[in-house]
């Protein structure tokens, strides 16, 4: 089913087998092995990226402007086929792209040690500084309104306003806790009218598995460039909070299982602003723990509303899975700001070794 495309690519497709690969839950992934080189083949999902050349437009120019200024990067772009272009449409509409396999390297799924911690956050301070200069405006938003926390609290006051009796009693205690913590949406309302903080290129999906690691967890590469746009660093940085300090992830039914491993915060924080320190404003890195509790917020709130809307965005596997999503992440955010005094206390020491690492 494959053919038409490899040969698009320039490949021999009776050269190389194709299989799926991966746990990506958006866009279809294989590997493509031959004999001599492998390739990830990814068909992107056109119902979510309504846009697939706005993707192929802004990695090229990120590309081009890498290898000017940055050649020694390992950017993982896509390769051009034939027409010039890195997007491939098929015969029934669908569209792929193909990579280079970085040999070596794999992914992760679940953070077990705290270095992978650092040197993800490491990698994704990294794209962003080298990107410090380039011309944002060139950038198309390929998920428009994508991490719009005031656009998420508006869509959940809706929900929450046309959904039956039913589903607002069975979600009471999960609303009271959406409207109990409206201050964060309220706080990333102003960041953005007022112009606080400045938009940067950001990776905007920075969980762990969109990290290359080879064998001694050094991590290689970032992958799944596809929501690559301008944006606030807090996404980044608070994807990653939301995702790597507990040891549960999102699916977890058992509550209290639901913990924060500081010493993950502390490696997120370190090997953030190993590369970023020097070029965050004074207000970004004021807002660096917020980062966190708006990210938790906003997914809880996608969670919750999706589960008053019938669960027409995200699907539900069982009755009720995004109202239990929408208790695991509430619950995150409980236990994330009950740690805050630990964390102001983690940043100063970070700082303090930054600023003398022979101490």
């Amino acid at each position: 089913m494959f053919n038409d495309i490899l040969i698009n690519f320039g490949l021999n497709a009776s050269d190389y087998q194709v299989q799926p690969f991966g746990s990506g839950l958006i866009n279809h992934t294989y590997k493509v092995s031959g004999v001599n080189h492998s390739y990830i083949l990814q068909q992107i999902n056109n119902s979510v990226f309504k846009d697939p050349d706005a993707i192929d437009n802004n990695l090229t120019l990120i590309k081009d402007y890498l290898d000017k200024n940055s050649p020694d990067y390992l950017f993982v772009a896509p390769i051009r086929g034939k027409t010039g272009k890195s997007i491939i449409q098929s015969a029934d509409g669908n569209f792929y792209r193909l990579f280079p396999f970085i040999e070596g390297s794999h992914t992760v799924n679940f953070l077990q040690a705290d270095k992978e911690a650092f040197n993800a956050a490491l990698q994704f301070g990294r794209f962003t500084r080298l990107l410090n200069n380039f011309d944002i405006s060139k950038l198309s938003y390929t998920l428009p309104d994508f991490h719009n926390l005031k656009l998420r609290f508006e869509q959940f006051k809706q929900a929450a306003t046309d959904t039956a009796t039913d589903k607002l009693e069975e979600a009471s205690a999960e609303i009271r806790e959406a409207y109990n913590n409206a201050n964060i949406a309220h706080t990333y309302t102003q960041i953005v009218q007022n112009s606080e903080i400045p938009l940067r290129v950001i990776h905007h999906d920075t969980k762990i598995n969109n990290v290359l690691f080879d064998d001694k967890h050094n991590a290689l590469c970032l992958v799944d460039l596809d929501t690559v746009m301008p944006g606030y660093y807090l996404s980044d940085v608070g994807d990653m909070m939301r995702t790597y300090l507990s040891a549960a992830n999102e699916e977890e039914k058992e509550f209290d299982k639901i913990t924060i491993r500081q010493e993950f915060f502390k490696a997120i924080y370190a090997g953030y602003m190993a590369e970023m320190g020097g070029i965050l404003t004074e207000a970004e890195k004021q807002l660096f723990i917020f980062s966190g509790e708006m990210m938790i917020y906003m997914q809880g709130l996608r969670f919750l509303t999706d589960f008053l809307n019938n669960d027409i965005y995200y699907g539900a596997r069982y009755k009720g899975h995004n109202l239990v999503r929408a208790k695991n992440q509430f619950r995150l955010l409980s236990e994330y700001q009950k740690a805050i005094p630990d964390f102001c206390l983690l940043i100063a020491r970070v700082d303090k070794e930054l600023l003398n690492p022979a101490e």
